[in-house]
């Protein structure tokens, strides 16, 4: 059986910004703005982390029992290795998704958006369809798209949403920041285990792209994302600039990308991608909070 830490392995984040960074920069926009409210940020918070945990779990449970985890570079998996059940996994995947629901209808509740629910009733659905189901989108090669929309444009929108009543130019160009950097993130992820994928018939979008598209789109993704923060300083102030702290951090990641890395190399490439993601939130949001 698995133990605690395994368990808080399976639950933890591909990494912990990508849940973090788009309530941070929204909050960031919120702030410059003059309306930033600490408690709906902190529920958006609670949202973004219950969501990320629970599609952690439902990926595990649904790659482990259709055995597409049987050759995995990666970080163990609960299912995949047998060290729990999978009706276990699959009841935590579930367990993550009802506190993002409450919480989420807490949110409602405060601000009477009520047209939210149906938001996050399709995140929900999106976090356990990405693997589950019968077709499951992520084998279909959507997985980029969704992480975009949903941990790019829907959590950063969403937060500046219940801070504000309303979003601004900034607001999505903050969005494409975010969201192209979680793109990153699968994309890295999925160009470590293409073999494997393959091999096992899961037609993530780097097995249609194959190993040098899958890296050049990683590369484009980093400067996507690093416009984008040109953008927002264009729409709001120049100190929003300091969002360009992920060109320093990702620097390395993409040229370990782009000379060939693989297996091993790229779950360091993972951390960076991550640690780059929450360098441009905090630095958009520190500076959005200074230019104001």
């Amino acid at each position: 059986m698995a133990t605690p830490t395994q368990w808080l392995e399976g639950a933890r984040p591909r990494t912990l910004p990508a849940a973090v960074s788009p309530v941070v920069a929204g909050s960031g926009i919120a702030a410059y703005s003059g309306g930033f409210t600490l408690g709906p940020a902190l529920l958006c918070l609670v949202v973004a982390l219950a969501l990320q945990v629970g599609v952690n779990y439902a990926n595990d449970y649904s790659d482990g029992v259709r055995g597409t985890d049987a050759d995995r570079v990666g970080p163990m998996r609960l299912v995949g290795s047998g060290s729990a059940e999978p009706a276990a996994v699959k009841r935590a995947a579930f367990a993550s998704f009802a506190v993002a629901g409450l919480t989420g209808l807490t949110i409602v509740a405060l601000t009477q958006l009520w047209w939210l629910l149906l938001v996050g009733a399709a995140a929900i659905a999106a976090a356990w369809f990405y693997t589950g189901g019968t077709r499951p989108y992520g084998y279909l090669g959507l997985g980029e798209v969704f992480v975009f929309v949903f941990f790019g444009l829907v959590a950063v929108g969403g937060t500046v949403l219940v801070q504000l009543g309303h979003t601004t130019p900034a607001t999505w160009a903050a969005a494409v920041t975010i969201g192209s950097l979680a793109c990153a993130i699968l994309v890295a992820n999925n160009l470590r285990d293409l073999r494997g994928d393959a091999a096992v018939g899961k037609r993530t979008l780097a097995t249609r792209l194959g190993d040098r598209g899958t890296r050049w789109f990683f590369a484009a993704l980093v400067a996507v994302a690093t416009l984008s923060v040109l953008l927002v300083a264009w729409w709001t102030t120049a100190w929003a600039l300091l969002g360009l702290a992920l060109v320093v951090v990702l620097a390395g990641a993409v040229r370990e990308v782009l000379a060939g890395g693989t297996g091993r190399a790229l779950i360091g490439v993972l951390k960076r991608v991550g640690l780059g993601q929450l360098a441009a939130a905090v630095g958009l949001a520190l500076g959005l909070v200074i230019g104001a």
